[in-house]
């Protein structure tokens, strides 16, 4: 009767909302929508342009033949992703998965949430914490809880709580054992410092193949549902191994963590790695707006196109060799505009031995930094040396999960002049991670159309 009584007072706020149409076809209108420019990135108007090598291929590959082609509006990362903002993805994970464990332990142990100073303070939010959890929490809880893998999914993490990182400050010998299985020994350390152990950060989430549960016409789409749990922390050992007899140590041991390295761009990140990212990046924009009345969630982030990138590269100029235009990486004072490898391999030429900061160099017509050098970007293509001839005009995308090269874009550090040029084409297998290679994310822009060609910021 309770649930009835509320279905029909939700039923009646409905109507009550609804404006009188008298039997007129008015619509059923949301709520007004304005767009929202995410922090760190800029617009790119959508477009026509010429994609691929519109001047000589001079090294013969055959790869890029001049298409004309059309891309939709996106929003783009200004830089690079930095250490300091794959920081924020991996310290998330970190947190999750120490919270995730010390509730557990304390649901073995018998402590749920009744000892305010032990290891019961980081439980599961359960029956006890009944007033602190929402309706939805509890219907959750009541029919989804102990139906997955481990018999914990679907309880609510205790993050109200901050986690104790002093190891003097340990509430009790519970909390010491989780946190001893989590963190290397200082004993084991090679420096002496207590480090977290880098293979339990595990990113879980799920994706749908939208474009497979398409071709297939299938109505079951939880066969298209699928689910990764992947390893997200750097591969910081890219460093040593892309380096036969050189001494690249120090990039080993402080490039991704030492705070002077913030604003450089993150490497040693798999395809996979910088899909989940931006899958992480989504959720945590989302899980923000969630909190807030009348905020509509923001459209998923993700790697780019190829079109996409070297559309965005150009920074609509057309036909040109490299993001600044062309032809030269010099400009009329010359001073080299990129971080690349020139004058046949005088690395420090640029003033950069390897990676700069993210915003180093001047931003291309799009105000996109270092779309030419520091680090070649993965986008979310897959490579095919033809794959010029078959894909779509508009919007062109090519897409094969069994395929494992996966397309780099833009020339980095170590790279010569010929990488640089926006229209080359260059790829890596998807596990692979590289002392080279980094990436950035796009969001599709939603609402009013917004086109580079006919110059008008929407109707």
């Amino acid at each position: 009767m309770k649930k009835l009584l509320m279905f029909a007072a939700a039923l009646a706020a409905l109507i009550s909302c609804t404006p009188k149409s008298n039997g007129q076809l008015t619509g059923v209108k949301g709520k007004a929508w304005h767009p929202e420019k995410p922090y760190g990135m800029t617009l790119i108007p959508g477009g026509a342009f010429i994609m691929g090598k519109s001047d000589d291929d001079k090294a013969g590959l055959l790869n890029a033949p001049p298409k004309t082609v059309t891309v939709r509006s996106f929003y783009m990362d200004e830089t690079e992703i930095t250490n300091s903002e794959y920081r924020q993805f991996t310290e998330w994970v970190k947190d999750s998965v120490v919270r995730t464990q010390l509730a557990i332990t304390a649901d073995e142990v018998g402590q749920t949430g009744s000892d305010e100073d032990g290891i019961g303070q980081f439980a599961f939010r359960n029956t006890e914490d009944e007033e602190e959890l929402s309706v939805y929490e509890k219907y959750v809880r009541d029919n989804y809880e102990g139906l997955g893998e481990t018999g914990y999914e679907g309880k609510a993490l205790n993050k109200d709580v901050d986690l104790i990182e002093d190891l003097n400050e340990y509430p009790d010998e519970y909390y010491a054992e989780v946190m001893d299985s989590l963190y290397i020994r200082a004993e084991e350390s090679h420096n002496g410092v207590r480090t977290f152990k880098t293979e339990k950060l595990v990113y879980d989430y799920k994706w749908y193949d939208i474009e497979a549960m398409a071709r297939s016409r299938s109505k079951d789409s939880k066969k298209f549902l699928k689910r990764e749990a992947l390893k997200i922390y750097p591969d910081t050992t890219v460093w040593i191994r892309d380096f036969s007899y050189s001494y690249n140590e120090p990039m080993h041991d402080m490039y991704f963590t030492h705070t002077s390295y913030d604003d450089y761009p993150v490497v040693g990140v798999t395809w996979k790695q910088a899909k989940a990212f931006c899958d992480w990046r989504t959720k945590n924009h989302n899980d923000a707006l969630r909190k807030k009345k009348n905020k509509d969630q923001v459209s998923r982030y993700r790697l780019p196109t190829e079109a996409e990138w070297e559309y965005a590269a150009r920074g609509g100029l057309e036909s040109g060799t490299f993001p600044w235009g062309g032809p030269y990486a010099k400009n009329d004072r010359g001073c080299f505009l990129a971080n690349f490898k020139p004058m046949r391999g005088d690395y420090a030429a640029d003033q950069a031995l390897y990676t700069v900061e993210a915003n180093s160099y001047d931003p291309n017509d799009y105000g996109l930094y270092n779309m030419a050098g520091n680090v070649s970007e993965w986008v979310g293509s897959t490579y095919d040396p033809a794959s010029y001839e078959y894909t779509s005009s508009m919007n062109p995308n090519s897409s094969d999960d069994e395929n494992k090269r996966k397309v780099v874009r833009g020339g980095s550090w170590k790279d010569v002049a010929y990488f640089l040029q926006v229209s080359t084409r260059d790829y890596e297998y998807a596990d692979s991670a590289r002392s080279y290679i980094g990436f950035r994310a796009v969001q599709d822009y939603m609402g009013t159309d917004v086109t580079g060609n006919t110059k008008t910021t929407g109707k």
